[in-house]
C-alpha cells in the first residue's frame, strides 16, 4: 500500500504537466500556417518578404525604355496599394514628358517606326494598340514589303496564310472585309521576325502556319490570329512583345485573350503578374480556375512582392481569407518543407488532443478509471484524440469539403460571327458560391460536439455509480440492462441535432450545408459506439464473470 500510494499520488498530480504539454502542442499545431488545399496568408507575406515589389518593376521596365508595360504595372501598383506607386507616377510622368516618341508603340523598335505613317510616327506622348497602326493599307504595304525578304522559314509560311480562303471567322485577308486579318496575319509574322515570341510558342506557330498552308486550311492557326487581334486592339507594340515573352503555347495566348474581353478591369493586375513569375500560363490557368476570388488573390500576392505571386500561381491554391488572427510563427519552416510543416501540424494537434484528454481524465475521472481498467481507457483518449483531430482538420481546411465553384471566367464554346469576332464575349455564369465555411456552420457542428462529449461523460459516470453501489452482482447486472436508453442516447440526440439543423436551414436561420446537419448524426454514431464498446461491454463481462455460481453446476 505504501508504495502504490506515492504512485498513485504522482498521478494524480501529473495532470497539470500533461494539460500544459497539451496546450502548448495544441498551440503548435494552431500557429503553424500551412493548409492542405489553400494559402495562408502569412504564407504569402513570408514568400514575399525581401522580393521586389510591383513599383520596382515598373522602374526597371522604365529604365529599360519599356513605358507601354511600365503604364500597365503603374495600374496595377495603384490597384494593390503598392506604397512606392506614387513615386512610381513621378517617374513615369518625367519619362513621358522627355521621350514622347517612345510611347506610341509602348518603347523603343528601330525596324517597326519607318514603317509607320501617320499615327504611327507618335509624338504626342499617347500610347496606342499596335494594330490600329495597321488601319490603313498603306502601312499594311510597307509592313508586307520588310517582311517579303525575310529568309526564315516561319516568317513566309504567316505570310502565305493571307492568301487562303477557308476562314471561319474572319473575311479571307485578300477580299473586301479582309483587313482586320491581313493587319494580324502582318502582326504575327513581325512578332515572329524580331523573335519577340516565347521559344514553344514561336515552334508551334510555325508548326500550325505550315500545315495550314499544306492543308489550305487555316484550322487552329485561325484561333490564334482571334487571340492576336483580341490582344493586339488592347495592347501596343511592346505591351503585347512583353506579354507573349511569356506565354508558351497558344492555349495561353487564348486565354488571356479571353481574360481581356471578359474582365478588362483585371488586365493590369494580370498583365503584371505574368511579368513578374515570367509564366503567363500559370497566371491565366490560375484565374481562369479561380475567377473573380482568384483575380482578388492576384491582388493581395503582388502586395506582398513577386515572391508571393510565384508561390501562388506555382501552387494553383486559392488563398484562405477565413476571419481570425494571422500567425507567422513557422511561415518559414512551412515555406521551405511544406509536406513536413502540414505532417507535424496535425501530429501536434493529435498528441496535444491526447494529452489534453489524459490530463481531464486523470483529474475528474481517475476513480472511473480505476474502477474500469478492463474498459482500456488510454484506447478511448486515443479514439477521442483522433476524433477531434479530424474535427480540426475539417475547420482548419476551409477549401476542403466544398467544391470550388464555377469561375467567372471559364471559357466556353462560342463560334463569333464574321466581322465581329475581337468584340465577342464568351458569356460568363456569375459565381455567388462561397468557397468557405460561414461562422454559422462551424458553430452548429462544434455545438454538437459538445453535446456528445458531454452525453460521454454523463455515460461514464453512471457506469461509475453502478460500480460504487454495494449491491449483488446480478442487481448491477439489470442496472446496467436497465440504462440501455441512456447509453444509447447519443444516437437519439445526434438523429434530434439532424433534425434540427435541417429545419433551420429550410427556414434560412442558417446557411445550407449537409456539413452542418449530419455532422450531428456522426458525433452521435461515434459516442454511442465509445460508450457501448469500449466501456459497457467489457463492465457487463466484469459483472457476469462475478457471478456466483450455482452450486447445481459445482457439483
Amino acid at each position: 500500500m505504501s508504495t502504490s500510494e506515492p504512485a498513485s499520488g504522482e498521478r494524480s498530480h501529473g495532470w497539470l504537466g500533461w494539460l500544459l504539454l497539451g496546450v502548448g502542442l495544441f498551440g503548435a499545431a494552431f500557429l503553424l500556417p500551412v493548409n492542405v488545399k489553400s494559402l495562408n496568408t502569412a504564407l504569402l507575406r513570408e514568400a514575399g518578404r525581401g522580393t521586389p515589389a510591383v513599383s520596382g518593376l515598373g522602374r526597371n521596365l522604365l529604365e529599360l525604355d519599356k513605358p507601354g508595360p511600365a503604364v500597365l504595372v503603374l495600374e496595377a501598383a495603384n490597384a494593390v496599394g503598392d506604397t512606392g506607386a506614387a513615386a512610381l507616377k513621378v517617374v513615369f510622368d518625367d519619362y513621358a514628358l522627355r521621350h514622347p516618341d517612345m510611347m506610341t508603340l509602348g518603347g523603343g523598335d528601330r525596324a517597326l517606326v519607318p514603317l509607320l505613317q501617320g499615327e504611327g510616327r507618335g509624338g504626342d506622348g499617347k500610347s496606342r494598340p499596335v494594330l490600329t497602326l495597321l488601319a490603313q493599307q498603306r502601312e499594311r504595304e510597307n509592313l508586307r514589303a520588310y517582311l517579303s525578304v525575310s529568309r526564315l522559314p516561319g516568317v513566309q509560311a504567316l505570310l502565305k496564310t493571307a492568301d487562303l480562303t477557308t476562314t471561319t471567322r474572319f473575311v479571307p485577308a485578300r477580299r473586301p472585309g479582309g483587313q482586320p486579318l491581313d493587319a494580324v496575319i502582318l502582326l504575327s509574322a513581325y512578332l515572329w521576325q524580331g523573335g519577340n515570341l516565347a521559344a514553344p510558342l514561336q515552334r508551334e506557330v510555325r508548326a500550325l502556319a505550315e500545315a495550314a498552308v499544306t492543308s489550305g486550311h487555316m484550322g487552329e492557326l485561325e484561333d490564334f490570329y482571334l487571340d492576336i487581334l483580341t490582344l493586339g486592339k488592347r495592347l501596343d507594340w511592346v505591351q503585347l512583345s512583353e506579354l507573349l515573352l511569356t506565354a508558351t503555347s497558344t492555349g495561353t495566348v487564348g486565354q488571356f485573350a479571353h481574360l481581356a474581353r471578359v474582365a478588362p478591369e483585371h488586365l493590369p493586375v494580370t498583365y503584371t503578374a505574368a511579368l513578374m513569375t515570367r509564366s503567363a500560363d500559370l497566371v491565366a490557368r490560375y484565374l481562369i480556375a479561380f475567377g473573380q476570388p482568384g483575380a482578388e488573390n492576384l491582388r493581395l500576392a503582388l502586395s506582398h512582392g513577386q515572391g508571393a505571386i510565384k508561390q501562388l500561381v506555382e501552387q494553383q491554391a486559392p488563398v484562405s481569407t477565413a476571419p481570425g488572427p494571422e500567425f507567422e510563427m513557422g511561415a518559414g519552416f512551412a515555406l521551405r518543407h511544406p509536406d513536413l510543416a502540414l505532417f507535424l501540424k496535425y501530429a501536434a494537434f493529435l498528441a496535444g488532443a491526447f494529452l489534453l484528454l489524459r490530463a481531464v481524465d486523470l483529474r475528474f475521472f481517475r476513480l472511473i478509471e480505476t474502477t474500469l481498467r478492463s474498459g482500456f481507457p488510454r484506447m478511448g483518449s486515443g479514439i477521442l484524440a483522433l476524433i477531434l483531430t479530424f474535427i480540426f482538420f475539417v475547420f482548419s481546411e476551409p477549401y476542403l469539403l466544398k467544391a470550388a465553384p464555377v469561375s467567372d471566367y471559364q471559357i466556353k464554346l462560342v463560334i463569333p460571327l464574321l466581322g465581329d469576332a475581337a468584340t465577342a464575349a464568351a458569356a460568363t455564369t456569375p459565381s455567388t458560391n462561397n468557397t468557405t465555411m460561414s461562422n454559422s456552420t462551424i458553430l452548429s457542428v462544434v455545438v454538437f460536439a459538445v453535446i456528445q462529449v458531454v452525453m460521454y461523460v454523463i455515460c461514464l459516470l453512471k457506469i461509475s455509480e453502478v460500480d460504487r453501489q454495494t449491491l449483488p452482482v446480478s442487481t448491477k447486472l439489470k442496472l446496467m440492462e436497465n440504462e440501455e436508453n441512456l447509453f444509447d442516447g447519443g444516437l437519439y440526440i445526434g438523429i434530434a441535432g439532424t433534425a434540427t439543423a435541417l429545419v433551420l436551414q429550410v427556414l434560412g436561420l442558417i446557411e445550407a450545408n449537409l456539413l452542418a446537419a449530419y455532422s450531428s448524426n456522426l458525433f452521435g454514431i461515434v459516442c454511442v459506439a465509445l460508450v457501448k464498446i469500449r466501456h459497457v461491454r467489457p463492465y457487463k463481462r466484469k459483472l457476469i464473470l462475478d457471478l456466483p455460481v450455482p452450486a447445481a453446476v459445482t457439483a
